[in-house]
């Protein structure tokens, strides 16, 4: 395991043991739920890190020291979470990649004291990330603190690029994620990147270009024909990853509200800059200038590529990675606030009004807030809400949420290790 690391809080050190991406096992286990009461002192509410549509997440310590993250899922009958749930597990499983948040363990079993019954619950152990998600630094709690430098935001793209890159050509079956996003890009110590959230993901069949499934994902990174006709490939990824792209560029929300009330895309407010070559005005303003401008153009020239509006016109991952790293033909120029070489024009695809009108959704995984079931053969899109159009918490979205800035979780085990008080763990 890795050395005591800065905190994602600023100057504040972790005073605990913290995971490198490098450093992750390549083992998992099938934990009980009692280990998992213990670790997590019950999951107490000092504990959580987040929740949403689909349940919970919980901090938790080991006796041997290992810091997890547990995924608690809500107690249901529903088979589509009961699904998620399975291919989740099973593609982490499956995944073996430095970018890639690997399994730990999960639990499928009894409830023990907690009044549930037996096999209600269903929990997936992850690595606890110290650094949280990058949501937490584009937009959340930690945005202020500025620790996400140029340098930091291309490695945090190149990295998740890379994990994707095994996800859609390595790992077999190849596997589509589905949910690209801000808060499912989780950071560890170091600020390296590991693309996390699998309950959506797709296994794709040898010789399948394309599936057509019921649309689930998060409004802002679908990818229009996705978002549309439910036809999902390896490319609806390559779109969400473009407007990840601009969204660490520039530290805006995939999607806005105007002061007027209206709802702008991050490519629609991109588009006129980029045709202009004002690229330096597409960069965080919180950088305060400090960005490699041929890095820029290549981000740039990557994200607009990724975003076309035909999914055959978009680049795949292994070509993305080849852009980012500058082994591909660049557009050049671009890096103050004018001037330079005009970069790729950018397609600014809007969604239907339907779909805009659904943000108002608050559920995880867009399902139904009861446990029905039943599926509905009129309304079957399943889009979360972008909740940070309307400055909400960010605590609904991704495998970490966003937790309050000096909250402390308990440890379990620090009893053996003092003088009977238990010791606050201050992130």
């Amino acid at each position: 395991m890795g050395s005591v690391a800065s905190s994602c809080c600023g100057s504040e050190k972790v005073e605990q043991e913290c995971v490198s991406a490098s450093s992750m096992s390549s083992t998992w286990r099938i934990f009980t739920y009692k280990e998992l009461y213990v670790a997590t002192n019950g999951f107490c509410e000092e504990n959580k890190l987040g929740e949403g549509g689909f349940g919970s997440v919980y901090w938790g310590k080991t006796p041997d020291g290992l810091q997890i993250a547990v995924k608690r899922l809500k107690a249901t009958n529903n088979s589509k979470a009961e699904m998620e749930f399975a291919v989740e597990v099973e593609v982490l499983a499956r995944v073996r990649h430095r970018n890639l948040l690997g399994l730990r363990g999960y639990c499928a079993g009894g409830g023990g004291g907690s009044g549930n019954s037996a096999g209600d619950q269903r929990m997936i152990v992850y690595d606890y990330m110290p650094n949280l998600s990058l949501l937490s630094h584009l937009h959340g709690q930690f945005a202020s603190d500025c620790l996400l430098t140029w340098r930091r935001r291309i490695a945090i793209a190149l990295g998740s690029a890379e994990g994707l890159v095994h996800l859609h050509h390595e790992a077999s079956p190849h596997v589509i994620h589905r949910d690209i996003k801000a808060s499912n890009v989780l950071l560890d110590s170091d600020f390296a990147p590991l693309v996390a959230d699998f309950g959506f993901a797709k296994l794709v069949p040898e010789g399948v270009s394309h599936m057509t499934t019921r649309v689930k994902g998060t409004l802002g990174y679908l990818a229009p024909e996705y978002a549309m006709w439910g036809k999902v490939s390896g490319a609806c990824d390559v779109y969400s990853f473009g407007i990840l792209l601009l969204e660490l560029v520039s530290g805006r929300k995939p999607i806005e509200r105007l002061p007027s009330g209206a709802k702008r895309t991050i490519t629609e407010w991109a588009e006129p800059l980029i045709a202009r070559g004002r690229l330096g005005d597409l960069v965080d303003p919180r950088l305060r200038g400090v960005f490699d401008a041929e890095e820029l153009a290549r981000a740039v020239e990557c994200a607009a590529l990724c975003v076309q509006g035909e999914p055959e016109r978009r680049p795949d991952m292994r070509q993305v990675v080849r852009i980012l790293r500058g082994e591909g033909e660049v557009v050049a120029g671009g890096g103050g606030g004018g001037g330079g070489k005009q970069a790729v024009r950018i397609e600014s695809v809007k969604y239907a009004d339907r779909l805009m009108e659904m943000d108002k959704s608050s559920s995880y995984y867009g399902e139904p807030e009861d446990d029905d079931d039943e599926e509905e053969e009129v309304d079957d899109e399943e889009v979360e809400e972008y909740s940070l159009m309307d400055d909400k918490s960010s605590m609904n979205f991704g495998a970490f949420g966003a937790m309050p800035v000096h909250q402390t979780m308990q440890d379990p085990y620090a009893k053996r290790f003092s003088a009977g008080n238990a010791k606050a763990i201050k992130i």
